[in-house]
């Protein structure tokens, strides 16, 4: 039910679809204290000398350490400007702070007051879309300023019920923050294991539980790999068709990147694979633009441009391979052969002239077979990561807009 103060107008501006029974439609500036004057710009090269443990904040995140603190207590914050309001859905807007630290001028400092909580703040506008509230800084670039600020529209619940809810979503953000951490350990120790296996620092069991034991020998990737590039043409784009994968496309985790990509027709598709032909177990690798980022396909259905193909003709495992096209003696190899230029660009003669020091054909597999087990770990643990933050998201949904209300002292509210 919506009071008569309010009209429908100023809860489509506010993107509300009804006022919970019990809360308030309120200004930010009504509800919070706006603590900006708590701000001190510091730049990088003062910051620099003057290191130290307390946390100097910009508008998203920790930029500093530093010796001195200006604040000490527990605030949410909101960037001036910058590109998260853009990004709004998977990046946050907001930060929720506690303890001595500095706060940079880009950020606005939210403190409670004796009917809201800055936390509430804070979760309510962490994702929340506030563009049409916004002034224009250049194309794709908003500002968000005090006055506006005051005057952003929130739906603030009675303070306990904000606190339950922000306790409920806490939960979540934990495991979320849990399950990133071990995201970040896993791919440190997949980085660990690839410079220790690819170098034969360390060596493996064969099948029968011996280390592996011999020189490796090098050989260049031209000689015992089938080396190609794309198409040199632009075909025409169409709206349904297949897949013309460029340098863009290529991620450095490994995959491909499909959501911006562009299609092209059937003709063009079979004119383009007459020169690369993409099969199943291919290795794609960038040599415009982003240099490297090897993928290994699982399809035959890609045209390619401005990126390399390899193929497998039996000595060189292209298991082992895509492993080996992201090592660091990769990286310094292809700078080497391209004189050290800005590396915006490599030739297809560089990539055959990369050196590959190549193990037996078993070592390779059992090479392989490790690091893609590390892969598949910090796989599953990105997809619970992924799960959790739709689950939160879910929660939020419901939780933010008081369609789903919590329980407190025992009773519904």
């Amino acid at each position: 039910m919506v009071p008569n103060e309010i009209s429908k107008l100023e809860l489509i501006q506010a993107r509300i679809g009804f006022i919970p029974k019990g809360w308030q439609l309120d200004k930010v500036g009504e509800a919070l204290n706006i603590k900006n004057n708590f701000r001190k710009p510091i730049s990088q090269e003062v910051r620099s000398l003057i290191p130290g443990p307390y946390p100097y904040y910009g508008p998203t995140k920790i930029q500093d350490y530093i010796a001195d603190y200006e604040q000490d207590g527990t605030y949410a914050l909101i960037g001036e400007d910058g590109d998260h309001f853009l990004k709004y859905e998977t990046m946050r807007q907001t930060q929720f702070i506690s303890g001595k630290c500095t706060v940079n001028n880009h950020a606005h400092i939210i403190e409670s007051s004796d009917t809201c909580d800055s936390e509430w703040f804070y979760i309510y506008f962490q994702h929340r879309n506030i563009t049409n509230f916004l002034s224009r800084q250049g194309a794709g670039r908003f500002k968000l300023n005090k006055a506006t600020l005051e005057k952003l529209p929130m739906l603030v619940p009675p303070l306990p019920e904000q606190q339950k809810i922000a306790k409920i979503l806490s939960t979540w953000d934990k495991a979320i923050s849990t399950t990133e951490r071990l995201i970040e350990n896993s791919t440190q120790q997949k980085k660990a294991l690839m410079q220790q296996l690819l170098t034969g620092k360390k060596r493996l069991l064969d099948e029968s539980g011996e280390r592996f034991k011999g020189e490796w020998e090098e050989v260049k990737l031209g000689k015992i790999s089938d080396v190609r590039d794309g198409t040199h043409d632009s075909p025409e784009f169409i709206d349904v068709g297949y897949p013309l994968i460029t340098s863009k496309n290529l991620l450095s985790s490994g995959r491909l990147d499909l959501s911006n990509v562009k299609f092209i027709s059937e003709e063009d598709y079979l004119q383009i694979n007459k020169r690369s032909g993409v099969n199943d177990g291919d290795i794609l690798f960038g040599m415009i633009g982003t240099i490297g980022n090897p993928v290994k396909v699982k399809s035959s259905n890609y045209a390619i441009k401005n990126v390399a193909l390899i193929k497998e003709t039996g000595g060189l495992l292209n298991g082992f391979l895509i492993y080996y096209l992201s090592s660091h003696d990769i990286d310094k190899q292809i700078h080497r052969l391209n004189a050290g230029g800005t590396q915006k660009f490599v030739a297809l003669g560089v990539l055959r002239n990369l050196v590959i020091r190549l193990p037996t054909q078993q070592e390779q597999q059992q090479i392989a077979t490790v690091l893609t087990n590390a892969d598949k770990e910090i796989d599953l643990l990105e997809q619970q990561l992924a799960d959790l933050q739709q689950e939160k998201k879910a929660l939020m949904q419901v939780l933010l807009t008081g369609k789903k209300r919590v329980v407190i002292d025992g009773e519904v509210v």
